[in-house]
């Protein structure tokens, strides 16, 4: 059976699959290219992540293909309900990211707290003349210990955030469709496991005015509309800092642009863009912004349990125990 990994798959998921009897290809296929290719090479099985999208007509198009693979958390990329319905087997790796995610989101809230995005921009160009100035500019910076975290979506990704918020003394409060109290681990090696309960809410405009910091981890929604808006940036406190490493359009980003002038938010993180890959300058530009490229899930450690569970997956799948 041949696989087409065609976002990749770590040499780790390579090597399960090679050695259950699966042939895999790595080489990237263009989105217009990937219907012959399919066909013409007989894949079976395809791999994707953000870059490659499965839509209904690729589906269709490509009888043979039996099962798709998305490596990370969210398939908005895939037409999932309707491929399944078709008897296609459909899955993906909510797991294996999570806590990569959150350590980004992390290393974000202590950027923005102190402006070491703009800083570490402005002082290769501008430290040697303008020391001082910017000794100043970057020099009212806030601290995240005994702040307040809103974590919106609390799956695998917003409890791993937790646990971290946690372990710098933040506090941490949750939304989330359910309310169901949570046991959330920190683990402080050589001493143990302690667990904190967090109970999320299901109204996100009773805590919204209570967060100093809010990073967002849900879907995209299904109707396209936007979970940070206007209305919910009105209900916040003055000067609050918000993350996105979601799913770009999650947060209006015009929305959000006004929130950054007017000083509601006082900055902004963004991994994720409403128009990927080429998001909009007026984002990667403002010095109130922290942009990285969608990475939120890119690292080594991830990737290795990424390319490891799809191929166990996959064998699960085709290969009687």
């Amino acid at each position: 059976m041949k696989v087409l990994a065609n976002d990749g798959i770590s040499p780790e998921g390579v090597s399960k699959l090679e050695e259950a009897g699966f042939v895999v290809s790595t080489t990237f296929v263009p989105q217009d290219q990937l219907i012959d290719v399919i066909n013409n090479e007989g894949y079976e099985v395809l791999l994707v992540r953000s870059a490659t999208t499965v839509r209904k007509d690729l589906i269709d198009a490509c009888p043979n293909l039996k099962f798709i693979g998305r490596g990370g958390v969210g398939m908005d990329n895939i037409d999932v309900a309707y491929a399944r319905s078709i008897g296609r087997i459909v899955q993906n790796t909510p797991a294996a990211s999570s806590q990569s995610v959150a350590e980004m989101v992390m290393g974000n809230m202590f950027a923005i707290s102190r402006s070491l995005h703009d800083s570490y921009k402005n002082m290769p160009v501008n430290g040697e003349t303008e020391f001082k100035t910017l000794k100043k500019k970057y020099g009212k910076g806030v601290e995240l210990n005994g702040k307040t975290l809103l974590i919106i979506g609390f799956g695998r990704i917003g409890q791993a955030l937790a646990s971290y918020a946690l372990g710098v003394g933040m506090k941490v409060t949750a939304v989330d469709m359910s309310t169901a109290t949570v046991s959330i681990p920190l683990t402080i090696h050589g001493i143990g496991t302690v667990h904190a309960e967090i109970t999320p809410t299901n109204d996100l405009h009773a805590v919204l005015g209570t967060a100093d910091y809010i990073s967002i981890h849900v879907p995209k929604q299904a109707d396209g509309s936007a979970v940070i808006q206007k209305s919910e940036f009105n209900a916040m406190k003055d000067g609050v800092r918000i993350i996105n490493a979601a799913r770009g359009g999650v947060v209006n980003e015009d929305d959000l642009l006004a929130a950054l002038a007017s000083g509601k938010v006082a900055a902004a993180a963004l991994d994720v863009f409403e128009n990927e890959p080429t998001p909009r300058k007026d984002l990667l530009t403002h010095e109130k912004i922290a942009c990285t490229p969608h990475i939120g899930a890119a690292t080594i450690e991830a990737q290795d349990r990424i390319g490891g569970e799809m191929a166990d997956l996959i064998i699960s799948a085709f290969i009687k125990a």
